[in-house]
């Protein structure tokens, strides 16, 4: 028992696409990362510090209270899924937020649409 791992569900076809964002922007942004492919989105609330001070410099009015966007795709559906967060979100212009995406090497909790043999 000492040797078995927590997270015995090693998954490589996964992604998480996160997006942070200035606050009221995300119900927006979510509906165009699902009308591109997305299953769902986990939404929740944040509070940037640091860059604030940098861009306020500049004279853009940075927001510190945050939205996180956060979004588990296959690699064959991340490329169009960020892509239309990119676009929903403005994130060409500075201020806006940053999106990022993580490779998933492991994961509970989320099951196919399709059974498995085992379930069959």
């Amino acid at each position: 028992m000492a040797n078995e791992t927590i997270f015995p569900y090693e998954h490589e076809g996964l992604e998480l696409i996160t997006c942070v964002i200035q606050r009221g922007k995300a119900d927006k942004i979510a509906k165009s990362a699902i009308e591109a492919g997305a299953g769902g989105a986990t939404i929740f609330y944040a509070r940037g510090m640091g860059i604030r001070e940098r861009l306020g410099l500049l004279g853009l009015a940075i927001v510190p209270e945050k939205e996180v966007i956060m979004i588990i795709s296959s690699k064959a559906t991340t490329p169009k899924i960020f892509d239309a967060i990119v676009k929903a979100a403005h994130l060409e212009v500075p201020g806006m937020g940053v999106a990022y995406v993580t490779p998933i090497t492991a994961v509970a909790g989320i099951f196919s649409a399709q059974p498995s043999k085992e379930q069959k």
